[in-house]
């Protein structure tokens, strides 16, 4: 199923001719997902984009976890949820998932920091699930992953969570950042030179692919 790209959101705002469109024939989401606001704007957001590249210091990327790492994390959060929401969240997280297969997968590059791999989710059977199903997706030819190590130090955007969506032209990119009370949306030029900048800054203090996965090896060995 062909992608549309990421700013031609059905129903999305257009704040000027040309810099926002909405959806015409392409595909939508599949009719299979069953969801509404927030989750149905975060499903299109990444469902629509050419390429992402995300950053996490604290806590797995939700298109890289597994479904107990999810169900662990959902578990944790305030107020509690009841269960059935518990299961219908988990649920729609692993749908989402999709986006990266299929015929025509979304490339994918995923900054992650050491401390969000060390931290066991779960108790130590689920994180070392966690990290093992990590190590199988950095072998996707679609997906990147690039782990900063707690030795870099410094760098920009920490304690930040991003998505920064890619259109088939920059100008069509938008940017999703986490907060304690939900996702916010950014697509501004000035956001978006900001968020770009600071993307590939985290990037640069990465290690390599290669030397990512066998970081995460080591980590997994060590639990």
């Amino acid at each position: 199923m062909t992608r549309q790209p990421v700013a031609c959101l059905p129903g999305a705002a257009v704040p000027s001719q040309g810099r926002r469109m909405r959806a015409g024939s392409r595909d939508a989401l599949p009719a299979a997902w069953s969801v509404s606001g927030a989750l149905l704007t975060i499903a299109e957001f990444e469902w629509h984009a050419a390429r992402m590249r995300t950053a996490h210091t604290v806590h797995i990327p939700g298109l890289l976890q597994t479904s107990d790492h999810a169900t662990t994390i959902f578990r944790v959060g305030v107020p509690p949820m009841p269960k059935h929401e518990i299961a219908l969240r988990v649920a729609h997280r692993m749908e989402r998932q999709q986006v990266l297969d299929g015929a025509d997968p979304c490339g994918y590059v995923g900054i992650i920091h050491e401390a969000a791999l060390r931290m066991q989710f779960g108790g130590r059977a689920v994180a070392l699930a966690q990290l093992k199903h990590l190590m199988a997706m950095s072998e996707r030819d679609n997906v990147t992953l690039r782990v900063i190590p707690f030795e870099a130090g410094e760098f920009p955007g920490a304690g930040q969570t991003v998505v920064y969506a890619e259109g088939v032209v920059p100008q069509l990119d938008a940017v999703q950042v986490d907060s304690t009370h939900g996702p916010e949306f950014l697509h501004l030029d000035g956001q978006l030179t900001r968020y770009r900048s600071q993307m590939d800054g985290m990037e640069r203090v990465s290690l390599s692919p290669e030397r990512s996965r066998d970081f995460i090896q080591v980590i997994a060995r060590q639990l």
